[in-house]
Order: structure tokens, then C-alpha cells, then sequence
């Protein structure tokens, strides 16, 4: 008999999920993106992961998974994961929260040299031979405001001091910030207007609730300076987006730089893909050689404590969202 049974909502193929190899011998694996392919083993599953956007599947499972004690959702995102009666149930959710925070970091602040330097316009002039002087910025000085401090936030905000940049954090407990050193002020969710009115370069990168849905919109650029570059790694719905597009149109702020989006792919002939301060990622920030093994290995670590009874890392709070 095998010691857990572990279902992979993913698909089968993924070269990454050769890893889970390393899982003890008595350990059962069943991996697919369908229903049918876990109708002879989902009674059993003690362990679920979810490698892709398969919420739904997970959802249409649950009646059926009675012995389950633990989910796994390889990305932090989980707002397609949560549904009403995996929050109430006793079953642990963690998630891969910190896994991509350095690749997410780097385009940060790949993002902030690229408005600061007017790379654009370095490579325009290029391509028609065009030698002619203009003036670039430091980051050195200027002030980066963080909206939503977690994992990536901080790892970015450890780079950017790097650069001699200010750091404001807006978290949900501004208080858990008093001691740490990157840090040189804190905000409060309701102070929000203060953060983003003094800051250069802002960051989005919070998690996508009910309260974090639309955070950043009208109210937000109205306050925001008009040198103020919008840099958006958490998740597309944070920002309003048709709102982003308006004040970008009418450079009441300087430029975007954005990894996610209300709907992807991008469709054709969205404004984004033709203004020209915007410099747009398709959701691959993080997208390294190794980004995929990196969330098996993530996982791999938290089986090894599932199995021996240590504590999780990244236990999420289903309720409220992250």
C-alpha cells in the first residue's frame, strides 16, 4: 500500500515533473487535467497539486477527495483556486510564494532602468543612426512605493536599496515593518493616496482579493506624480486597467511597465501594444530556464515535511485570499 497517494492537476508531459522521482518509492503519483484520469485513484489522495489553472478540476473533485489533508497550488496566485468549501474544510492550501520573487525583482528593476535611462530612445536613435545627446536619470535618490509587501516586494526592495533608492511599503500590517531595515516607511491599506503621491516608481504587487481588486485606479493616478512610473507584477485586475490606459494616453504619469493583465494573451489591438510608455512583458517575467523546476522543488521540500510531520512552508490564510 502506498504511504500517500498524491494527485497532479497538470499536465503529464511537463519535463519538470520528471523531479517528483524523487519522491519515496511507496509514494503513489497520478498526474492529468481531467476528471477521468484520477477516477480510479482520487478516493485515496491524500495530497493535491496544482500545476496550472485548474481551480475547476480541483472544485469538481472535491466531493470525491474524502481523504484529503493538504493542497498544493505551485504558483501564489489563488484566486483560481479558492472556492467556498475548500475554505471552510480543515484542508491545509500553501502555495509557491517566493519561488519567482528574484526573477520577478530583477524585471523590476530592469523595468525602473529602462524609463530612467530612456532606453527606448536609445535603441530609436540607434536604428536610424541617429547620434544625438539627451539626458538620463539615476535611481539613486529616488523613491520606489511598494503596494503590497510581500515576497516579491521585498526582494525587490532589497535590489533597489542597492541602487540608493527610498523604500515605502504599503502592507496590511504596517507595524511588522518596524524593524526591518529596508524599509524607511510603512503604510497603512488606508493610506494608500500618501504612499503613491511620494513615490517615482511604484510597485504592484499584491495578491488579488475582493480588497486588492481595482486598488489602483482613477483616485490613484489623480494623486500620483506625473514622472510616476506603475511597474505591476502581482496580478492585472489590481490596476483598472482602461483607467491606466487613460492616464498614460494623457501622460498624467510616465509609463507603465506591466507583466500581467485583465485578460491574456493580450488581446490584438489593446492600446497597450501600441503606446509608447509602456513597456510590456507577456506574463514571462519570471520565465527562467529553470522557473518550473524551481516550484517541483518548492513542493518536493514541503512533502518532505508533510511526511514527517514538520510544519509547512507558505501556509496560506484561505480567508482571506493569500
Amino acid at each position: 500500500m502506498p504511504t500517500h497517494t498524491i494527485l497532479v492537476l497538470g499536465n503529464p508531459a511537463g519535463r519538470h515533473f520528471a523531479l517528483l522521482d524523487r519522491l519515496p518509492g511507496d509514494v503513489h503519483v497520478v498526474a492529468g487535467e481531467t476528471e477521468e484520469a484520477f477516477s480510479e485513484v482520487v478516493s485515496d489522495a491524500q495530497v493535491v497539486v496544482i500545476a496550472g489553472d485548474h481551480g475547476a478540476l480541483l472544485r469538481s473533485l472535491w466531493p470525491r477527495l474524502k481523504q484529503l489533508q493538504w493542497v498544493h497550488s505551485m504558483w501564489a496566485g489563488l484566486e483560481s483556486v479558492l472556492f467556498p468549501e475548500l475554505v471552510a474544510s480543515p484542508v491545509v492550501l500553501t502555495n509557491g510564494r517566493g519561488v519567482f520573487a528574484r526573477s520577478l525583482s530583477e524585471f523590476a528593476l530592469a523595468g525602473m532602468l529602462h524609463f530612467a535611462k530612456n532606453l527606448s530612445r536609445m535603441k530609436a536613435q540607434q536604428a536610424n543612426a541617429r547620434w544625438e545627446a539627451f539626458e538620463v536619470e539615476e535611481l539613486h535618490g529616488r523613491t520606489l512605493g511598494i503596494a503590497g509587501y510581500g515576497s516579491i516586494g521585498r526582494c525587490t526592495a532589497e535590489r533597489a536599496r542597492a541602487f540608493g533608492m527610498r523604500i515605502l511599503a504599503l502592507r496590511r500590517h504596517p507595524e511588522k515593518c518596524a524593524d526591518d531595515p529596508l524599509v524607511d516607511r510603512a503604510y497603512a491599506p488606508q493610506q494608500l493616496n500618501d504612499l503613491l503621491a511620494a513615490s517615482d516608481y511604484i510597485l504592484a504587487a499584491a495578491p488579488l482579493t475582493p480588497e486588492t481588486r481595482g486598488l489602483i485606479g482613477e483616485a490613484a493616478f489623480a494623486v500620483m506624480k506625473p514622472n510616476a512610473v506603475l511597474i505591476n507584477l502581482g496580478r492585472g485586475p489590481v490596476v483598472v486597467e482602461a483607467q491606466l490606459v487613460s492616464a498614460l494616453r494623457e501622460r498624467r504619469i510616465r509609463g507603465a511597465v506591466l507583466d500581467v493583465f485583465d485578460e491574456e494573451p493580450l488581446p490584438a489591438g489593446h492600446p497597450f501594444w501600441s503606446l509608447d510608455n509602456v513597456l510590456l512583458s507577456p506574463h514571462t517575467a519570471d520565465h527562467t530556464a529553470t522557473w518550473l523546476n524551481e516550484a517541483v522543488e518548492m513542493f518536493l521540500e514541503n512533502y518532505r515535511r508533510f511526511a514527517a510531520g514538520e510544519p509547512l512552508l507558505n501556509v496560506t490564510n484561505k480567508q482571506a485570499g493569500y
